[in-house]
């Protein structure tokens, strides 16, 4: 009885969804679409051109336009970095970063976004909705990226929030076969079953142009988007699909609790308990052992008798002990808490109530704070009959789908880029038509005859002929006369010429941004210049419109991926517009005790706490030629090193590149070390040189080296490796010495000689 309930509620919300203004917003967005389609003429106007002997063709001026917006509006991937809330914090938040750029890439999302910013230029709203796949990554699950046909969303009428948070619901309606329902949800086969649709209920699946007339399509029609043919050749009935997305506000709790000791810390906290207790109870020692000796004095005075002595001491005894007591329990108490920490964890009100009743946890609770906080549920219906409700993870609090729109209105029906151009690109038709008319009609004239003066059919025939010879029936009196076309006017081309230069105007979008030469500047920097101003309105729009979008999708990726990632995940990165052209990317690392248990994780990207923005502009194309030429001066001035530059040149292969680089460096710094060290040993070969000069023996000792020793071609060795070798001088300086004795040795020996010979 709740689920038809519920069922009735949902339908009741979609009619309201699904209303005039709705309607309205349609037709003219389907008209647009068809229009940058080069869907421009009806067959009703086709046939009237055919019965007027003009041409049908159009001129679709409206398709470059689309394209031109579609190009600067994707040039490059959207880029979203994340703050860390706590300084804590930043080292997880710059996972982020990566992590969406992952699923991104994951998602195909290039092609994706391209897809939507088509829908927003053509039909006003494009979609993109995040979501869990719960079969990828081996049943782990990955966050994913996909799109939604425009047509197929149905946002709560009454937003007035430019991307739909304020809205109270949001549906998605499709019409599907339930073989394929079936196959997305075998576990709910046999309700999709027995779900019906409803006969009268207004359906608008398409609202196609045909012969002029608006064709709203319901189910049971004959234009087959009633049924689909299967495989086999069998007929299946289109059900409805509806996906309904609502906020709800859920009661939590901010609890703050004392977090319990471990056994460790219990440990410390008795052993200064203990410490403190034997300082405490040699204070109390001393300070009985003073009060004795008063006493004692007192009785030997005769002042105090000796039971009263007693029974004194026996008194600030027992005090003693209950004061060291309570104070060893105040110590011990102040040290827990010192060592305890508080903490806080928000839970529902219904985890709290079962918390709170459990006596344990009750005394470790400081404070506790109630709060409504948003959900998002989550509601499926197919037919009639509702297959599931769930409130998503209390991670996520904004929608999943996100809105692209082209131009707010201040509603849930923009408008878009090519509905204003719809006028123009009717005029440039006609006159394109009117054009080429004229023109047909000055190369085959039409000919007035008197009746009965010609053979019609043969004139007919022959009468556009070069060289043809047309009879004349004899004693016609006037000859058959040509009916010369009008010149067109010279205001006719004008306003051709007018009508493309408004075009331009409405779209923002000049022939030079499309490569026309003729209005190019005549200098590099005037080109850069005109660029510039021609895209401010690109730039506005993408400010204004695509960029909070943007934004609002990475918060929705944040949530989303803290929801899902929770275990260890490792992946990576490819960049192939940088010069680390991968990297590997960890998060929720665990970390283990000495015994191997689980104590916690590093890099904890679900506990992390950040802000998500979208780098401004990222998404834009970049003029190549100015921003290299602007690289190039930052060179010249110091301010980037020529890697830099390398990493936004589309050159290939950049690591190995800069890897080479990294080479060369180290090699030239090797090398003028070695011409350093080679400059040091010429020094000390030139300074060995010169003080032998100076002793006058250089020459006389070197010929004295070779006539003994016969060492003329070590001395050539030895000098060259002198030249080229520091180790060398050793070698030398002993060399010489050897030479210098071997020659004292020498002379002695004729000396003694000749004093024999005497």
């Amino acid at each position: 009885m709740a689920r038809e309930k519920k069922s009735t509620q949902i339908r009741q919300l979609f009619n309201i969804s699904n209303g005039q203004n709705r309607h309205q917003w349609r037709k003219i967005n389907v008209r647009g679409n068809d229009f940058a389609h080069d869907v421009q003429l009806t067959e009703s106007q086709i046939d009237d051109l055919k019965a007027q002997g003009m041409p049908y063709h159009t001129v679709n001026r409206i398709l470059p336009v689309v394209e031109m917006l579609n190009f600067y509006a994707t040039a490059n991937n959207p880029r979203w970095r994340a703050v860390g809330v706590e300084g804590s914090d930043s080292a997880v938040a710059a996972v982020f970063s990566s992590l969406s750029e992952y699923v991104w890439h994951l998602s195909d999302g290039q092609t994706k976004y391209g897809n939507v910013i088509n829908d927003s230029i053509t039909k006003s709203l494009g979609y993109m909705i995040c979501s869990v796949d719960t079969d990828m990554d081996d049943g782990a699950g990955e966050v994913v990226l996909d799109t939604v046909h425009p047509w197929d969303v149905f946002p709560d009428p009454k937003s007035r929030d430019m991307l739909f948070r304020d809205a109270g619901y949001i549906f998605i309606r499709k019409l599907l076969p339930k073989s394929y329902l079936i196959r997305m949800f075998p576990n709910y086969q046999a309700k999709i079953k027995k779900a019906t649709g409803n006969d009268s209920n207004y359906y608008d699946t398409s609202e196609k142009e045909i012969g002029g007339d608006q064709h709203l399509f319901n189910p049971h029609d004959d234009y087959g988007m009633s049924d689909v043919i299967n495989p086999d050749g069998t007929h299946e009935q289109l059900i409805e699909y509806f996906e309904m997305y609502e906020k709800i506000r859920v009661p939590y709790v901010n609890v703050f609790y004392r977090k319990p000791l471990t056994k460790a810390q219990l440990k410390q906290a008795q052993q200064a308990a203990k410490v403190y207790q034997q300082e405490i109870t040699q204070e109390m020692q001393v300070q009985l052992m003073e009060q004795q000796q008063q006493m004692m004095q007192a009785v030997q005075e005769g002042k105090m008798l000796q039971a009263r002595m007693d029974l004194e001491m026996q008194k600030a005894q027992k005090m003693a002990e209950q004061q060291i007591q309570v104070a060893v329990q105040e110590h011990m108490s102040k040290v827990q808490a010192e060592l305890s920490k508080i903490e806080n964890k928000i839970v529902s009100q219904k985890e709290y109530d079962k918390l709170a009743s459990v006596g344990k946890f009750a005394k470790q609770i400081v404070d506790a704070i109630k709060f409504n906080g948003t959900r998002i549920r989550q509601t499926v219906m197919v037919g009639d009959i509702v297959l599931w409700e769930k409130v998503l993870h209390e991670r996520v609090t904004e929608y999943p789908i996100v809105p692209f729109h082209y131009k707010w209105t201040g509603t849930p029906f923009p408008m878009s880029a090519v509905s204003p151009l719809v006028g123009k690109q009717m005029e440039i038709n006609k006159m394109h038509q009117l054009r080429i008319h004229n023109a047909t009609l000055g190369s085959s004239l039409r000919w007035i005859y008197e009746e009965g003066t010609i053979d019609a059919r043969v004139w007919e025939k022959y009468s556009a002929s070069p060289g043809a010879l047309l009879p004349v029936k004899p004693g016609a009196e006037k000859a058959p006369q040509p009916v010369l076309p009008a010149q067109l006017p010279n205001a006719f081309f004008t306003l051709i010429q007018n009508d493309k230069n408004d075009m331009e105007y409405l779209a923002g979008i000049y022939a030079s941004m499309q490569g026309d030469t003729s209005s190019q500047h005549e200098t590099f920097r005037g080109m850069l210049a005109l660029d510039e101003y021609g895209t401010r309105r690109i730039k506005q729009w993408m400010k204004q419109s695509i960029e909070p979008s943007l934004r609002q999708l990475g918060k929705i990726i944040l949530q989303f991926t803290q929801a899902t990632y929770t275990a260890n995940k490792r992946f990576r990165i490819v960049q192939p517009s940088h010069i680390l052209e991968e990297r590997e990317v960890e998060f929720n690392i665990p970390l283990y005790s000495d015994m191997g248990e689980a104590i916690g994780k590093s890099m904890d990207y679900q506990a992390c706490k950040m802000d998500v923005r979208i780098v401004s502009g990222s998404t834009m194309p970049v003029n190549r030629w100015a921003y290299l030429a602007e690289l190039k001066e930052l060179l010249q001035l110091g301010v980037v090193d020529d890697l830099a530059v390398l990493a936004e040149t589309d050159i290939k292969d950049k690591e190995r590149i800069a890897q080479r680089k990294s080479q060369y460096a180290q090699m030239a710094g090797k090398i003028e070390q070695m011409e350093e060290a080679l400059s040091d040993s010429e020094g000390t070969v030139e300074t060995l040189e010169r003080q032998l000069v100076q002793a006058g023996i250089k020459e006389k000792v070197t010929q004295a080296a070779l006539k003994v020793g016969g060492m003329e071609k070590d001395y050539e060795v030895a000098l060259d490796k002198i030249l080229t070798d520091t180790a060398a001088k050793q070698k030398v300086l002993n060399e010489v010495t050897s030479a210098k004795a071997q020659m004292q040795q020498s002379q002695e020996k004729s000396v003694d000689k000749n004093k024999n010979n005497s």
